[in-house]
């Protein structure tokens, strides 16, 4: 099949090639019809949409970035990040449980899991059937991701895990959960091993459900482990090899977070651009007002600016080029970037901004967690500073 790679235009300003294109189109008409008028009611009710994922799954969009022969949609990250953003413009806790059954949740059994592994576990988190989480934190643990508490101590051909993980998206709706815990202390980070853990295993519980001040549509759960007996094969690759894992993980998952932060910004500036053409104050739309066009044109250029680094960054990985600064860098700008549109877009509309009668509250809330999850601002610095040599 030959390729065509379309140049930007006005309709196609980053290189985009038609594949993307028309999945862009696919994934945001599936946004607006499916997504969107569910938004507020689960931010309200903190209700996880399962449905909406269903959906998702017979979409073709679950996998959408993994191998086909298990049910995946063998399309690149690029692909997988632009429908991350289309569905976060319009609703941020169902693009975060998305970003997190995919990058996190079923990303480290298709990069090391061994065949019979990938057979039994990927065709029904590819199709929807099941829901991918991804279990590293713990309450003593988060930015200290090598500090673990949870242990998984050998037994023969199984292993027996305890401990508490907490601050775990999706685990209410997962047929498994990968779970990292420590298999050799003394060897710290590299003591540190990840295992498919079956949610029906006996001593397997969900703990806690967070409050949380957005993504309320998300699950954030804490995970009860009693002495779960977990057997050796499902252990995803050598013993001690859990850390080098995450840090993997994370790279991608990073990008996809930068993603996530992208479309809500996108989705708070367009509320705000409508609101600012059709509210007048003395005698004009109040976007003819010096003050508020500035904002505005700021917002926009953050925005496009954050795009571009999300884009580069997804385009590293596809190349299979390293993406470790890049994904750390466009997840830290387009975070902080999508928390100073979203406070601006709520400024735009005023007392109408701060009330639920508009999504730019919601969307200011939702935007938060992206300066915190998958390594907060801070450690994004921290990883950004070593790779350039400090």
């Amino acid at each position: 099949m030959t390729i065509t790679i379309i140049p930007p235009s006005v309709n196609n300003h980053y290189g985009l090639l038609e594949q993307q294109l028309a999945l862009q189109e696919l994934v945001r008409d599936f946004a607006q019809r499916e997504i969107k008028p569910l938004a507020a009611e689960i931010d309200e009710k903190e209700s996880y949409p399962s449905q909406t994922f269903k959906k998702m799954g017979e979409l073709g969009l679950m996998g959408l970035p993994w191998p086909e022969e298990y049910g995946g949609g063998g399309a690149d990250y690029l692909s997988y990040v632009i429908a991350i953003e289309e569905i976060a413009k319009v609703c941020g806790s169902t693009a975060l449980s998305y970003a997190a059954h995919v990058s996190l949740g079923t990303a480290p059994i298709v990069l090391f899991g061994t065949p019979a592994q990938k057979q039994r576990w990927l065709p029904a988190l590819c199709s929807g059937r099941s829901v991918g989480s991804w279990a590293l934190t713990e309450p003593q643990a988060g930015s200290d991701a090598a500090c673990l508490n949870t242990v998984a101590l050998r037994d023969g051909n199984e292993y027996i895990l305890s401990g508490v993980k907490q601050f775990i998206t999706n685990p209410p709706f997962s047929e498994a959960v990968i779970v990292m815990a420590m298999t050799d202390r003394l060897k710290g980070n590299n003591g540190i091993s990840s295992f498919i853990v079956p949610a029906s295993s006996e001593g397997f519980a969900i703990g806690k459900h967070e409050k949380k001040l957005g993504m309320r549509g998300s699950p954030t759960c804490e995970i009860i482990l009693r002495n779960v007996r977990v057997p050796a094969d499902q252990r995803l690759g050598e013993e001690n090899t859990g850390f080098k894992q995450a840090m993997k993980t994370l790279d991608g998952g990073r990008i996809s977070i930068g993603a996530l932060a992208l479309g809500i910004a996108q989705g708070a500036f367009a509320e705000a651009l409508a609101y600012a053409n059709a509210r007048s104050a003395f005698g004009r739309p109040i976007g003819k007002h010096q003050a508020i066009a500035h904002m505005l044109a700021e917002m926009s250029t953050q925005i496009h600016g954050a795009r571009l680094m999300v884009y580069h960054a997804a385009r590293l990985k596809d190349a299979n080029l390293e993406h470790t600064l890049a994904g750390a860098q466009a997840k830290l700008f387009a975070s902080e970037m999508a928390m100073k549109v979203t406070t601006d877009a709520v400024q735009v509309l005023g007392g109408y901004g701060y009330v639920r009668d508009f999504p730019v509250e919601r969307m200011m809330r939702d935007a938060k967690l992206c300066e915190i999850g998958e390594g907060t601002s801070q450690i994004q610095r921290l990883v950004i500073a070593r790779k350039i040599g400090l």
